[in-house]
């Protein structure tokens, strides 16, 4: 497995492309991400998201229709694929299947669990790929995303932050912002927050 990262926007969002057996997957293709992406996939096959906030998605639309691949998105956050809460003409995208909560996807025989963690969003998820999971706003190197947003949940967000607490095994974490963590790293900070919250 390949893991290609490169931040876009003003938000500095973690656009990724992920390469196994010659096949690209590209998640949260952020604020003008085509042309990164046209220069380092050979074979895409799917679009990603990790949740719908404006940063994560901006480019689905114009990825999905460049190389013809369908657009994976969570249910739960489905409405915010044509909302510009902003004003900062967003275009608008057209999920081709939305997953359901804790769904396992396989693409190409590629195996990927949509592990449901709302809170940041209502369909805020963690997508695991093998050992490596990729966190969207959920998890930070260090800290969590914000729960404060409209359409966040701070109730939601204690809850995930529980039900990820209770995982036994290590992963590699790439979240949407910032570098790479693994979740034993992250263990002592989220267990603050859970308590915090």
């Amino acid at each position: 497995m390949d893991i290609k990262v490169q931040p876009m926007g003003d938000y500095q969002t973690n656009c990724y492309i992920v390469t196994i057996n010659e096949k690209d997957i590209i998640i949260d293709p952020g604020v003008n991400a085509l042309s990164w992406i046209k220069n380092n996939v050979k074979n895409p096959i799917a679009v990603l998201n990790t949740h719908g906030h404006f940063d994560h998605i901006w480019s689905n639309q114009i990825v999905k229709e460049t190389y013809n691949i369908k657009l994976y998105t969570p249910r739960d956050d489905e409405f915010m694929l044509t909302l510009d809460p902003y004003g900062l003409g967003m275009p608008p995208s057209y999920a081709d299947v939305l997953v359901n909560p804790d769904e396992e996807i396989e693409l190409e025989g590629i195996k990927i669990k949509f592990h449901h963690f709302p809170g940041h969003t209502p369909g805020c998820s963690a997508l695991q790929i093998d050992k490596h999971l990729f966190t969207g706003d959920f998890i930070f190197k260090g800290t969590i995303g914000r729960f404060d947003f409209p359409n966040s949940d701070a109730t939601l967000m204690k809850r995930s932050l529980n039900k990820i607490l209770k995982w036994n095994e290590d992963f590699h974490i790439y979240p949407g912002h910032g570098e790479k963590t693994t979740l034993k790293n992250e263990i002592e900070s989220l267990k603050q927050w859970e308590k915090y919250i």
